[in-house]
């Protein structure tokens, strides 16, 4: 089969590998027909490296067409159609029982301190085969896959993998309620997710910070209050302006360590790309080299006794917080990878309904064959040609291809 396989910083390719076999009885093998390119996975296309193998195959955001099952997989079968949570969790351990599923005490990384696996995503997450590739193996597969009607085009489904419960997850945890204001630093696929998700939820005020034009465009067709953070020196002058003087009552971090600015960070990452992997590994998991412009922001703009929730993806574990200001604000901080089977019974009759209440159907900007994976992920990391959300259709032919 063709998957997109990571061989360097910046450097992904389309590779042909062997096919993946059911290998446990709780396994089921994918067709895929969408998979989606997630901006956590430029953290593997750009800092990342020494967690992650020459080969590896990428992707974590896949749905497509069940092909075979393990004798203990009984909730789906051959024909169905299913979407693949990142994270691969059991629904049988105290965690998952508990809703983190992101933290299944059954495929958990104990080598590395981290939480459950998850697809295409490094040794710190278990290094399992990802999703943008023509077939998947699926692990936990008596749990994981979430069946979906046939019918509706996959963009109402594919962002049940991690864009709508990670966006749903990050409201549910800014604790905010109708009258409340809610302010979305970042507005990528998740912020924007996120501010939509909010609306629909009753939250009229909602504000959005970043500085790609299109963006901010998308963010304002449907209400947002989007600030350019090129157009103000003082965004927190901005942000209690509109907020009384108080402040947001939440501030969603939806950018992580892929923050814009804070440049001795962004040299140390690159720094760290070029070590062998021994030592990056311990300086990546032990220095303080996050970018933290985004969460810093965050601790300043929320209003006191407000909430801070966290979505954007932060690696470092020695990142040097303002905890006296926290602890003087009285902020509450809450954070984590998605716990995505968690929010399934909220969203699917969100992406089920008509109207398409959460914009999914036109919510990509690209879709784009498997062989043409290397270009998208350029674009994606540049924001060049429009470039907000790409899903890969396997089995499309290639732009050089439908040229010939």
């Amino acid at each position: 089969m063709k998957a997109v396989t990571w061989h360097g910083n910046h450097d992904v390719r389309v590779d042909t590998v062997d096919d993946p076999t059911i290998e446990q009885p709780t396994d089921a093998i994918i067709r895929v027909t969408s998979s989606g390119l997630c901006g956590s996975d430029l953290h593997l296309y750009e800092v990342l490296g020494p967690f992650i193998d020459p080969g590896d195959i990428l992707g974590h955001e896949p749905m497509g067409i069940v092909e075979a099952v393990g004798p203990e997989v009984q909730h789906i079968a051959v024909g169905d159609r299913v979407v693949i949570p990142f994270n691969i969790s059991c629904g049988h351990c105290y965690m998952c029982a508990t809703g983190l599923m992101s933290q299944c005490e059954t495929t958990q990384n104990h080598d590395y301190g981290t939480g459950a696996s998850f697809f295409g995503y490094t040794k710190l997450y278990g290094q399992v085969p990802g999703g943008q590739a023509e077939l998947l193996r699926v692990p936990q597969a008596q749990f994981g896959p979430i069946k979906v009607p046939h019918g509706p085009s996959d963009d109402r489904f594919v962002f049940l993998s991690d864009v709508l419960p990670t966006a749903w997850q990050a409201v549910v945890y800014a604790d905010v309620k109708p009258g409340d204001r809610l302010l979305v630093l970042g507005l990528g696929p998740i912020g924007e997710m996120a501010t939509r998700i909010a609306q629909h939820l009753g939250i009229e005020h909602v504000m959005g910070v970043d500085l790609v034009p299109e963006r901010l465009e998308r963010a304002r067709a449907h209400g947002v209050q989007a600030i350019d953070l090129e157009e103000h020196d003082d965004l927190a002058a901005v942000v209690r302006e509109q907020t009384g003087g108080r402040g947001p009552d939440a501030v969603i971090d939806a950018v992580g360590m892929e923050a814009h600015g804070a440049p001795v960070g962004k040299l140390a990452h690159r720094l760290a790309g070029l070590l062998p992997d021994a030592a990056a590994q311990k300086l990546i998991e032990t220095a303080g080299i996050d970018r933290l412009a985004a969460l810093s922001s965050a601790f300043d703009l929320v209003r006191r006794g407000g909430t801070v929730s966290v979505s954007g993806v932060y690696g470092g574990a020695a990142s040097p917080m303002n905890l006296m200001q926290i602890f003087d604000k009285q902020i509450q901080i809450r954070g984590g990878q998605a716990n995505v089977k968690r929010w399934i019974d909220d969203l699917l009759p969100l992406v089920v309904a008509d109207g398409d209440p959460l914009g999914t159907e036109k919510f990509a900007t690209h879709h784009v064959p498997l062989d043409d994976a290397p270009g998208a992920y350029e674009r994606f990391q540049k924001k060049e040609d429009g470039t907000f959300k790409v899903v890969f259709t396997p089995g499309a032919p290639s732009e050089a291809a439908a040229a010939a």
